[in-house]
């Protein structure tokens, strides 16, 4: 069983800045990818910025020079810093990883209960 627990969503006013946490918890014996994809109301879900476990890193064209994601691969924890927040940036935010259980294992999805992103303007 794997749980990823989310933290520091919360209400910004436009200009501001957040900082995302998820933890990843459990039986974990590698974690292939860690990242963050967001949901606004009525849209589809999109890929935020998602780091690989050899540091590559992707980030959406909407946040690039905005948003900033980093691991702490000894805690198996992914971050997200948002900065210059805009009301567009509102969303629920998820985590994502894709994680091996044990060696014989392939690397399966695993999310985040998601957490609110709310920016006024």
């Amino acid at each position: 069983q794997v749980q990823l627990v989310e933290s520091g969503g919360g209400e910004v006013r436009a200009g501001g800045s957040l900082r995302l946490s998820c933890a990843a918890s459990g039986s974990i014996f590698s974690i292939n990818v860690m990242g963050w994809y967001r949901q606004a109301p009525g849209k589809r879900r999109e890929l935020v910025a998602r780091i690989t476990s050899g540091g590559s890193i992707n980030t959406a064209d909407s946040v690039k020079g905005r948003f900033t994601i980093s691991t702490d691969n000894a805690k198996n924890t992914v971050y997200l810093q948002m900065n210059s927040l805009k009301a567009e940036d509102t969303a629920v935010y998820y985590c994502y990883a894709e994680i091996r259980v044990d060696v014989k294992s392939i690397y399966y999805p695993s999310w985040g209960q998601g957490t609110q992103v709310t920016v006024s303007s």
